[in-house]
């Protein structure tokens, strides 16, 4: 396989036109069809379990997951690999505990099951909590899906903000006309694209090779130590860390996530419920072990070409930065216009869920319960669609804002969902398992568990501001300082790795919240609810 230097082709961008027209057109036809703001966000409520079951995978899965577990196993190592051992747990405490609880109450917004048990404050929390959760993590998605796109491109990265504002106007142009049904359908289409694409980069692989010779048949030089535990907090990644990160934000994410309340809801009952959150985790299953297989398939390629490689990457530095690289560069044209358009299909996939959903939430549980949306159906559907068109706009100006959080692709995305996953999730434990919580109790253990998840996600960064400003040794966190001098200013940048891996911040939040919540709760007096 010769690379290509000249990157993508004019028939790439032509596909990738086409892919971009043809979810437009997709929002447009159901747009046409909607008769009511509960067809508009949940389908009407009868929508095939298959197709939310890949909605819901589709959702979930972000362009930096995308990115992300190639990077992950050609950097660090194939602990990845180990998540199918979880999946098990994961769908029997889903589907035998909180589906049939959930799916009595035919909600559109997963925050009205707050308020009957917890008071008018903690729905509004849960739903603030939410919007600011997908608020973040979509900005950050499409900077760093626009950041990969100037990878392909061979651009600079001041043309971040051109790439966000396209990627980010087409996600939201079809999504705030088309509604929830649009955007199942398109996560199908997305869905087929981001696995096609995926095999496509293994089958290029395999045919520069011969043969599947790219598989590692023993632990390769390039990666860390991943040992299966670790006493150690500051172990970066170990197999049962991984577990445990992978099982507290699946079970969390779908007890407390609007996505995916608004998914099970659009399902006809319990059993249907149960069979889309299956093909979710079957398809989530499938992709990331295909994932994995790309990881190792592009390690293998670069080991064997490393003349291949760009000038200033490494295997080990730069993990994250190949796989996009190998799309634009290492592909025959067409081939890589298919597999932009699967990874960018990724981006779409959690923006048009996320705007969906938000919309929904401040809709249902601020506008409506507070008396101030639209009093006639047809003038709620116009407004929803504005409205949904007006957070879009917030996420791609906000894209343009965002940094990056310290660490690689696969420590972003769990540094960033799980600051807030844990502790929505803990509400709707309170609300539905805790028979004696308070809403004081709850409000106290959400904002310890949200205090835990930012001191553990940030551990690194926090310590080298108290070493430097306050004059604390590193060496009282168990943490050595390391110090090197940026080539611009001279200035010499303190790099303190983390005392605690990002790989605890989902549980140890969880169980603080959770351990908080009920003990305030079990001291207060026996009374009446409060909102």
């Amino acid at each position: 396989m010769n690379a290509n230097p000249q990157g993508l082709q004019p028939i790439d961008w032509v596909i990738i036109a086409i892919y971009a027209v043809l979810t437009i057109l997709i929002g447009w036809y159901y747009g046409r069809q909607q008769t009511s703001a509960k067809e508009y966000f949940i389908g009407s409520g009868h929508m095939n379990p298959i197709l939310i079951g890949v909605s819901l995978f589709a959702t979930l899965l972000s362009t930096i997951s995308y990115l992300a577990v190639p990077g992950e196993i050609i950097g660090k190592g194939p602990a990845q690999l180990s998540v199918f051992l979880i999946l098990p747990v994961v769908f029997a405490v889903v589907s035998f505990c909180l589906l049939p609880i959930y799916m009595r109450q035919r909600v559109t917004s997963a925050y009205e099951l707050l308020e009957e048990r917890l008071g008018l404050s903690l729905r509004l929390l849960g739903a603030s909590l939410f919007v600011i959760l997908r608020l973040i993590w979509m900005s950050l998605l499409i900077y760093l899906a626009s950041k990969a796109m100037t990878v392909m491109l061979g651009v600079d990265e001041s043309k971040i903000p051109i790439i966000v504002c396209i990627t980010g106007f087409i996600a939201v142009l079809y999504t705030s006309i088309g509604g929830l049904r649009a955007v199942v359908v398109t996560d199908l289409l997305q869905t087929v694209l981001l696995f096609s694409g995926a095999w496509l980069v293994i089958f290029g692989v395999t045919f520069d090779y011969g043969g599947i010779g790219w598989i590692p048949t023993s632990w390769d030089p390039n990666w860390d130590v991943q040992p299966l535990y670790s006493f150690d907090p500051r172990t970066r990644v170990s197999i049962l860390g991984t577990l445990i990160t992978v099982g507290t934000w699946y079970i969390c994410t779908a007890g407390g996530d609007q996505t995916c309340v608004q998914r099970f809801m659009a399902t006809k009952d319990a059993a249907a419920a149960r069979r889309a959150y299956a093909t979710q985790l079957i398809v989530s299953l499938l992709v990331t072990c295909t994932l994995c297989l790309v990881g190792f398939a592009l390690l293998g390629y670069f080991k064997t070409h490393p003349e291949l490689l760009p000038e200033g990457l490494s295997l080990k530095d730069d993990a994250d930065k190949l796989f996009p690289h190998f799309i634009a560069y290492h592909l025959p044209a067409g081939v890589s216009g298919l597999v932009v358009s699967a990874m960018f299909a990724a981006a779409m996939s959690s923006v048009d869920s996320g705007i969906n959903s938000i919309t929904a939430v401040v809709t249902t549980d601020f506008l409506h319960r507070l008396d101030r949306a639209p009093k006639t159906e047809k003038g709620d559907i116009i407004f929803n669609k504005l409205l949904a068109f007006g957070i879009g706009g917030l996420v791609v100006i906000g894209s343009t804002f965002v940094g990056s959080v310290p660490g690689n692709m696969l420590e972003v995305t769990n540094k960033t969902v799980n600051l807030l996953v844990s502790p929505i999730f803990g509400l709707f434990f309170f609300a539905l398992f805790v028979p004696f919580a308070r809403p004081l109790g709850v409000w106290l253990g959400t904002l310890c568990g949200v205090i835990t998840a930012v001191i553990i996600a940030f551990s690194g960064p926090i310590v080298t501001w108290l070493e430097l400003d306050f004059d604390i040794p590193a060496t009282t966190f168990g943490v050595e300082i390391q110090t090197t001098t940026d080539e611009v200013t001279g200035l010499t940048k303190h790099l303190a790795p983390d005392p605690i891996s990002w790989q605890w911040v989902a549980l140890s939040s969880l169980i603080v919240d959770l351990v908080v919540g009920t003990v305030v709760s079990w001291l207060m007096p026996r009374s009446g609810k409060s909102s």
